[in-house]
């Protein structure tokens, strides 16, 4: 009777039998492709597995690029027991009992590799029950993810691991591998349809082989594969994009900072990525709203009308048509004069209300709609910056503690200039020029 932790059977392909990315799965490092990084001749890796001394490990790479397989190889090449873990099959008593077994295992001088797919889906409680037993060396632990472990493996866990992380693999292992699955499949493929399969799969070897079989299996009587029967088996290169994981983050901050250095061209391709990729464009514009406050600003206040109307347009035309007032937007927006100093200046006041005394306004500042507040002096002092020539009275409005402290400190840039000079007119207005000293006076060093 099979074990729940017993190595699963591969998948049946959808025609039966075993898929033929399983089938030209290869069992030692002399087979596998890509990861040289890793895996090349002298790599601490590489030289690890070699000489039998693996330490528990996390894999961390997007789909497709071999961490299972680097696993299997890994148990193979060391001679070790290889189980694996569901986080949705299992839970806390199937993960003690499948440790009992492999404490039994160590005692008896035989090795266990446990590896654990989608490592990120454990939760904190599955996870910390790996601990003990990692600590021990009963089992070398081998996770694997595609999220990044420094936000979905707990701290404990992640300080007795190695992270390695594998890469998308590169055109020329894709090719490698579809010669690979082609001569065990045994069909022919023009250089066209190859061509097309590589740039379909963008690193990912899983998905080139299921092209590749799908289209091997639907060609009549063993025939040459064209690209026409690829590009009709796969409409729309699938773009590696993850709407709830690292990628997402990792692009929309590309979009941002490529704005931020006024490459309009390298933002437009980001946000072209993440609209293709199934992204709400609500979501990206909202992004574009807050950068044109937090970069551009001062500098250009119609910035953030303009981020506004492309929201509006995203909003009352939809997808694909609001593409374009996108694009306009992400444009204009790199095109402007950048001044992060509204962004910077209500940090400064956000930390100045969190870190000093709560003081009260000043009386001067109040309201007095009642003769109870008026004789306890609300509203005593106050000038009416209308009715002074000046047009701004020489009076204090910040609490007593932080009296003429400056958040606010601008960038001589785009419109911001014309800002900085009325602003600093007004502090001169409030404040006159010192008299200059007469005879016998002494001036101020």
């Amino acid at each position: 009777m099979a074990s729940l932790f017993d190595d699963p059977e591969p998948p049946a392909a959808p025609e039966g039998g075993t898929p033929l990315a399983e089938r030209i799965r290869p069992d030692a490092l002399s087979g596998y492709v890509g990861q040289e990084h890793l895996l090349g001749p002298g790599k601490a890796l590489r030289v690890a597995i070699e000489n039998d001394r693996v330490p528990s490990m996390i894999l961390w790479g997007p789909p497709g690029v071999g961490k299972t397989t680097l696993a299997r190889i890994i148990a193979r090449t060391t001679a070790s027991a290889f189980l694996t873990f569901s986080a949705v099959l299992s839970g806390i008593k199937e993960l003690r009992d499948v440790m009992a077994r492999a404490e039994s295992a160590r005692r008896q001088g035989r090795k266990t590799i446990l590896f654990v797919d989608e490592i990120h889906r454990f939760n904190k409680a599955q996870q910390d029950a790996f601990l003990p037993f990692v600590e021990k060396g009963s089992i070398t632990l081998v996770g694997a993810t595609t999220e990044n472990p420094s936000f979905e493996v707990i701290s404990a866990l992640l300080s007795r691991v190695r992270v390695f992380v594998l890469e998308a693999l590169p055109d020329d292992a894709i090719r490698t591998l579809l010669a690979r699955a082609a001569e065990t499949e045994g069909c022919r493929a023009s250089d066209e349809a190859r061509a097309a399969i590589v740039k379909i799969a963008n690193g990912d070897a899983r998905t080139a082989c299921n092209v590749l079989e799908i289209a091997a299996r639907s060609s009549e009587g063993g025939a040459e594969i064209g690209v026409d029967r690829v590009e009709e088996i796969v409409q729309r290169k699938v773009l590696l994009y993850d709407k709830t994981g690292e990628e997402h983050y990792n692009i929309i901050s590309a979009v941002h900072k490529s704005i931020r250095n006024s490459d309009a061209d390298a933002a437009l391709y980001w946000v072209a990525r993440m609209i293709e990729a199934g992204e709400d464009p609500l979501y990206v514009v909202r992004r574009l709203v807050r950068f044109a406050s937090e970069d551009i600003g001062l500098a250009n206040p119609s910035a953030l009308r303009v981020a506004l109307d492309a929201k509006e347009s995203v909003r009352f035309l939809g997808m694909p048509e609001a593409g374009v007032a996108l694009a306009q937007c992400v444009i204009y927006l790199a095109a402007s004069p950048k001044s992060n100093s509204a962004y910077t200046a209500y940090a400064s006041a956000m930390e100045a209300a969190r870190e000093t005394r709560a003081e009260p306004a000043p009386l001067h500042l109040r309201n007095a709609p009642t003769r109870l507040m008026k004789a306890l002096d609300y509203g005593k002092g106050y000038a009416y910056a209308h009715d002074l020539d000046a047009g701004v009275a020489d009076m204090e409005c910040l609490p007593d503690t932080l009296a003429g402290r400056r958040f606010y400190r601008g960038k001589d840039i785009g419109e911001e200039s014309g800002i900085i000079r009325r602003l600093e007119a007004f502090r001169r207005r409030k404040k006159p020029p010192a008299p200059s000293p007469g005879p016998g006076d002494t001036a101020d060093p």
